[in-house]
């Protein structure tokens, strides 16, 4: 027998209940030794050193007998103590923020954010359209509300201005909305909502959801193949710097897919990505198969690095137009009468839930309020009568709300459920929307886990900032930027925060076996933390630096 063939790690009694035995025939590319991995593994185990190679991990265990598996030209690092995780998922992204528009993601105060907007209108000429960022939120700042059409206009009375706010809201001011003839008398349209100042009729420059749509903002500069992947390359690294390995597209093109095909036909996809394809969202059912059979894709189709995840659809709302069963608060709830918006009619949209079963396609349902979870189970139990859903892992975007007898009908249907930390932002807003009642149960990941159903964590950037810590440490402590903290009852273990993060995300995609734990076999992807996650104070978790990240056993970032 090669001297490395097999080794049982007998010694290690702080593994238990699980033994760890490492298999090696050749010398590995790279050990890491002298570490605190977190391996995520069944028993929730802890390894001092791995062994890389191939791109997966090849044996887990202590320092000294990793260390005796190293050849000539294996790398050996010594990590100094340092704690590494799995590869960090991201269950629901869109991008990483930023761009040209008007960057609102560090103001505090509403001063600051017309300053902001000020400053571009000195660089600007004349009549030019000033348009902001998406990245921010109204929670972030001390006025705890979004700039109105007059406060905009006291800053440029003469450019049209249009601030986006998440995805879901635009917010003009009196130049943009002449620009769009957007008036008193301007019709609403079904899905949307054009908000007016109180007690009249006049449009107070909010712009919901499908109100969107009277505005046309100017497309991007057209960008060569070449320089979208230089994009798309410069996104991941961003990316990767927070610690993320796997990332889910929570619904784009064709032709991003297409992009993303070509970086991993040159070589150079770095993330493995997980993709959400979104059709029209006012397609009728009847074109969904057509619709399908042009992306010459199947459902779950792609390797590690670029996997088919389903289809995205869209129900509700967002913060500000989650469809609900009871009234928003006043002056939201508009004496009574204003429960959210509904984006998607219920008959079209249950008919394309069932299109996409007879597919053979997965549907994932953005669904914020519980009458939206009303609609969505009652279409996914249509099409489940058809052709049986359990096993098949379709899932919830966001699940906000949930109702008590809810969780039975979500696990009789083997869905799961991809959750973020959209209170984290929103905390205090949500209470002013909804009520304090409603807004500490958003999200209940706790309630989701004690009904076993699978959850995975995520960020819903750019609409909420990135960082996969920042989830992480909302959902143990409940806490949020700038409201205390709300729900303390969902709150989760580090443990089962980890697991959401990692396996989680891998569930969705049938890959728990391959990717999400450190173990012999697992794909190569680790993040090495600056302080031991599990055990420092929560409050340290928030601003804790990412220090290296690892994908299929090459080093992406390293701080």
């Amino acid at each position: 027998m090669r001297k490395h063939v097999v080794i049982a790690l007998a010694s290690l009694w702080w593994l238990a209940p699980g033994r760890q035995v490492v298999a090696q025939r050749t010398p590995p590319d790279a050990i890491y030794v002298n570490g605190r991995f977190v391996t995520a593994d069944r028993a929730f185990s802890f390894a001092e050193a791995v062994a890389i190679g191939g791109g997966k991990f090849t044996a887990v265990g202590t320092t000294a007998d990793i260390r005796r598996l190293a050849g000539p030209s294996t790398k050996v690092v010594d990590l100094q103590g340092r704690t590494v995780v799995p590869g960090l998922g991201d269950s629901h992204l869109h991008n990483a923020g930023g761009g040209p528009g008007v960057d609102l993601s560090r103001v505090r105060t509403m001063d600051e954010l017309l300053a902001a907007i000020a400053a571009r209108v000195t660089q600007s000429r004349p009549s030019d359209l000033i348009v902001t960022n998406s990245d921010w939120h109204e929670a972030q700042i001390k006025e705890q509300r979004v700039p109105l059409r007059r406060d905009l206009d006291q800053v440029s009375p003469n450019n049209p201005v249009v601030v986006i706010r998440g995805g879901h809201e635009y917010i003009l001011n009196s130049a943009a909305l002449e620009r769009w003839n957007i008036t008193a008398t301007t019709a609403e349209l079904d899905g949307g909502r054009i908000s007016r100042y109180e007690g009249g009729r006049e449009p107070n420059g909010e712009l919901v959801d499908r109100a969107r749509n009277l505005v046309t903002l100017p497309p991007p500069p057209p960008k060569s193949l070449d320089e979208r992947i230089t994009d798309q390359i410069a996104e991941f690294n961003t990316l990767h710097a927070a610690g993320l390995t796997t990332i889910r597209y929570g619904g784009s093109s064709v032709e991003h897919y297409r992009m993303l095909e070509e970086m991993k036909r040159r070589g150079v996809l770095t993330m493995r990505v997980v993709f959400l394809f979104r059709p029209d969202r006012d397609a009728p059912a009847s074109a969904i198969p057509d619709i399908v059979k042009s992306w010459n894709v199947a459902d779950n189709s792609g390797d590690e690095w670029l996997r088919v995840g389903g289809i995205k659809l869209i129900i509700d709302g967002g913060f500000e137009g989650g469809l609900m069963r009871e009234p928003y608060l006043e002056p939201f709830g508009e004496g009574g009468t204003f429960r959210g918006i509904q984006v998607t009619p219920t008959e079209r949209y249950t008919e394309t839930v069932k299109a996409i079963n007879r597919l053979g396609w997965r549907a994932f349902t953005h669904t914020v309020g519980d009458a939206a979870m009303d609609i969505v189970l009652a279409a996914y139990e249509a099409a489940d009568a058809e052709r049986p859903l359990a096993g098949r892992r379709w899932g919830i975007e966001h699940g906000f709300l949930p109702q008590p007898e809810h969780f039975d009908r979500i696990k009789k249907l083997g869905l799961g459920v991809t959750v973020q930390n959209h209170l984290y932002l929103a905390g205090p807003v949500l209470a002013k929307y909804w009520g304090p009642t409603r807004a500490a149960w958003t999200t209940p990941v706790r309630a989701y886990i004690d009904h076993g159903i699978p959850v995975a964590s995520g960020t819903d950037s750019g609409v909420v900032p990135y960082p996969p810590l920042w989830t992480f440490y909302h959902f143990v402590t409940r806490d949020t930027i700038t409201g205390g903290v709300m729900g303390a009852d969902q709150k989760i273990t580090r443990e089962e925060a980890l697991r959401s993060a990692t396996v989680g995300n891998a569930w969705f995609t049938f890959e728990e076996n391959a990717k999400g734990t450190i173990e012999p076999g697992r794909l190569a992807d680790m993040v090495v933390l600056a302080e031991d996650i599990m055990t420092v104070p929560a409050k340290r978790i928030e601003q804790m630096n990412v220090l290296m990240t690892m994908v299929g056993g090459k080093v992406v970032y390293e701080r």
